[in-house]
């Protein structure tokens, strides 16, 4: 069985870590545990595990590399019962990968975190994608790629329907052969936490549940300290706190960092805007 000796790392070294050294499950577990204090992350890796277990001798049988891929979507996404979901997308719980084991449901990042976790322990070398929009999965096969979408089912998506879902985010063009595989070049583990704790700031903004957005783009720094993005998101979050102190810092070093940033007027305007408001508070 699995190692049940998970060892969860420390916020404070990830910066400092190596791309590939930077653990994608314990990580993910990692962000979770901010919302879930008393997860146990031995008993969600044991549970990766047990799907890599159960897939062990099936998959070992089996010669081609897109057909044992096959055989560990079926078993993950038609027999276990992983499934995008399409009714709540936008529940942060689909972003808490304790959350999404033990309910079986999903958003396209944390189902691709299973799926390339229960993958790799198989000796298959599969790869997130930051494409836009949706995130996607890809697999190097003879010669050429595989690219599946976890969030329905691991479904193959040909290159003119990667095309198509392109396009809306490329200004109407359709990309080349070549615009293409950048854009399918594999997300590095930290691009993929990154990603899963943007979007749970985009939720909790959204929802104006300001603690946990601030907790959120913090976590991004310690991920990527300079983020200029997440920087500006932590100062506004706690603008709205009434942190103000933290605002004015986080701010104004957005300002020194993106002094021809398209909102940086509206910035200056709010720190101005904090510090008549701290100037009444005294």
């Amino acid at each position: 069985m699995g190692n049940t000796h998970i060892q969860l790392p420390d916020w404070n070294t990830l910066a400092a870590m190596d791309d590939g050294a930077l653990p994608l499950l314990p990580t993910a577990l990692l962000i979770a545990r901010d919302e879930y204090p008393g997860l146990d992350p031995a008993a969600y890796d044991a549970l990766v595990q047990s799907h890599a277990d159960h897939l062990r001798i099936e998959v070992a049988a089996i010669e081609s590399t897109a057909l044992k891929m096959a055989a560990i979507n079926r078993h993950l996404f038609e027999e276990v019962g992983y499934t995008g979901n399409h009714d709540a997308y936008y529940d942060p719980r689909n972003s808490y990968l304790n959350e999404v084991l033990e309910r079986r449901l999903g958003n396209p990042i944390s189902l691709a975190v299973v799926q390339m976790e229960v993958a790799r322990r198989l000796g298959i070398p599969l790869d997130g994608v930051s494409f836009p929009g949706h995130f996607l999965v890809r697999l190097p096969v003879d010669g050429g790629l595989l690219v599946m979408d976890p969030f329905n089912g691991g479904r193959p998506l040909a290159v003119e329907e990667l095309r198509e879902r392109a396009r809306p985010h490329l200004g109407g063009e359709a990309p080349d052969d070549k615009v293409l595989l950048q854009i399918l070049t594999p997300a590095p583990h930290r691009a993929i936490l990154a990603r899963v704790l943007r979007n749970l700031h985009g939720l909790y903004a959204e929802a104006g549940e300001w603690d946990r957005a601030a907790r959120s783009v913090d976590r991004v720094l310690r991920l990527i300290p300079e983020e200029t993005d997440a920087l500006r998101d932590r100062g506004l979050a706690y603008l709205e706190l009434g942190h103000l102190d933290g605002a004015r810092r986080d701010l104004t070093r957005y300002l020194q960092l993106s002094p021809e940033a398209s909102d940086a007027e509206d910035i200056r305007e709010r720190l101005i805007d904090a510090a008549g408001r701290r100037a009444v508070l005294h």
